[in-house]
């Protein structure tokens, strides 16, 4: 995976600003903002948080972030080109912090990478105790339809299931 292939949409500092309300963070806990672009929600984590970020364009891969966190947050690439393919990155993302945090991630995202969420994946994240706890719904003119904040936690939730069977 060549990291250099994302593409991106900076978030409007105002929006990163309202969807960080919706997470309660603890006195000295460590946030990583794994794609900072401009540095939207890096620049509005509440200030009793330890800061941590990566951002390719800056030389500082994803990938190269080893330790665990407490949360990850951001808004993820969509789409990654592999020669004359386009893939959907959201789940391989998505994957790859399920494991490095300690409380929880939250990401926005578009309808497409919504649809990602396949019932195979959530009881993938739910086995890793990963839940659904909340999707805000957002509109950013700029941009083209509706976007989710998907915010996952470290504790059981039923507020979203999946049904193993294909119809």
């Amino acid at each position: 995976m060549k990291d250099d292939l994302y593409f991106d949409h900076q978030t409007p500092k105002e929006l990163a600003e309202d969807l960080i309300k919706f997470i309660t963070f603890e006195d000295g806990d460590v946030v990583l903002e794994p794609f900072r672009g401009e540095g939207a929600f890096y620049d509005a984590f509440p200030c009793n948080v330890i800061k941590e970020w990566t951002e390719i364009e800056d030389g500082r891969c994803y990938t190269s972030h080893k330790d665990t966190v407490d949360w990850c947050l951001s808004n993820p690439p969509y789409r990654l080109e592999t020669g004359t393919k386009r893939v959907n990155s959201f789940w391989i993302i998505l994957d790859h912090f399920s494991d490095k945090v300690r409380k929880g991630m939250a990401f926005l995202i578009n309808e497409k990478c919504f649809s990602g969420l396949t019932p195979r994946r959530i009881k993938i994240l739910n086995n890793k105790n990963l839940y659904l706890h909340k999707i805000v719904t957002c509109s950013v003119k700029k941009w083209y339809g509706r976007y989710y904040f998907l915010l996952f936690k470290k504790e059981k939730c039923s507020f979203h299931e999946a049904l193993d069977k294909t119809y």
